[in-house]
């Protein structure tokens, strides 16, 4: 259904003979392209931010279960210092018993039996202590080698967590960054209906119609073309970004010999734009997309003079690479899924 428009226009395009079939197709592409990578973009924000909230909590998870191990081990090694004390009691024993048999060997026949029954209860006493002090070695040694893994495995989770928190901090400085140059390039503009913010991880520039176009027309005009040219010249030396330039409109219907309707006039606008920027400037053409939105994408209301010259405009939307986030993302969603 979104590109039901699009086939309108492209046929449209067609049918007034004004783009060849090949240009056509291309243009189609492109839209497609970027439709789909804004809308993979737009919910990008809030999944870092969910991925992120994610990690905290197992990371949460694995301290609590280390400090578990390690009060479990104490305990253990607690247990173990109290066999080994029992057991090292009951060696002396039975060499005290051991001793005081060699002694008595001269003594009565009974009492060298009862002393002899209690040497071998003695010994099989010392053999269970043994044998749950070699069970308890083997338990805390597992125990302390599971500890040991837990941490690495802890460390391991923080280390990514911190290069997502890292990454997440350059590109929201780069996108600032980007922002206050694009400001300071359109400096002498922002009184004539242009304005620069930050949002959703991109910068929009909002181009009101009056500074570009007369009205119906998709030629720029002189001190729209300055400040297109302004705008490419801040943007020509970042390569890590994605220029998507849309034309708007208002709602009011519009058709003569060169325009068939609204979607063709904010098609035809934006083309002009994109034009200008790539005639004035180093910016790469793979890195640009130019796209007509026509009426269906207000921001003010159609009722009133203001609001329609509001919804006349150019937006250029400036998106940063996000292939290393989505990479470290990636790479976490896999470690999270095979611990």
């Amino acid at each position: 259904m979104k590109s039901t428009p699009v086939i309108i226009l492209l046929s449209v395009l067609i049918s007034v003979g004004c783009v060849p079939l090949k240009q056509v197709k291309e243009l189609r592409e492109k839209y497609d392209n970027c439709d789909e990578q804004r809308n993979f973009l737009s919910g990008e924000t809030d999944r870092l931010s969910s991925e992120n909230t994610e990690l905290k909590a197992e990371i949460e998870r694995l301290q609590k279960e280390i400090d578990g191990m390690i009060t479990d081990t104490a305990s253990t090694a607690k247990k173990y210092r109290e066999l080994k004390h029992e057991y090292d009691r009951l060696n002396t024993m039975n060499e005290e018993l051991i001793k005081s048999s060699e002694r008595s060997r001269s003594s009565s026949e009974a009492e060298n039996k009862k002393l002899m029954s209690k040497l071998m209860t003695m010994q099989n006493d010392l053999q269970e202590k043994e044998d749950r002090l070699k069970l308890l070695e083997s338990e805390l040694n597992q125990k302390e080698a599971d500890l040991d893994k837990m941490q690495d495995e802890l460390i391991k989770r923080e280390d990514r967590v911190k290069e997502l928190e890292e990454l997440i901090t350059q590109k929201d400085e780069a996108v600032k960054g980007l922002r206050d140059k694009v400001k300071a390039a359109l400096t002498g503009f922002a009184d004539k209906g242009i304005t620069v913010e930050q949002k959703n991880g991109r910068v929009y520039v909002s181009m009101e119609a009056k500074l570009l176009f007369s009205s119906g027309s998709t030629n720029v005009g002189a001190e729209g073309t300055t400040a297109v040219i302004e705008l490419a010249k801040a943007l020509e030396e970042t390569d890590d970004i994605t220029i998507l330039v849309e034309g708007h409109t208002d709602s009011d219907p519009i058709k003569t010999a060169s325009i068939q309707d609204n979607w063709d006039l904010s098609v035809k606008r934006a083309t002009s734009v994109v034009r200008i920027m790539l005639a004035n400037s180093k910016i790469k053409p793979g890195i640009l997309t130019a796209a007509g939105r026509g009426e269906f994408f207000p921001i003010a209301d159609n009722n009133t003079q203001e609001g329609k010259a509001k919804n006349r405009r150019i937006e250029v939307i400036l998106t940063p690479d996000l292939d290393k986030l989505f990479q470290i993302l990636e790479e976490n969603a896999e470690a999270i899924s095979n611990p």
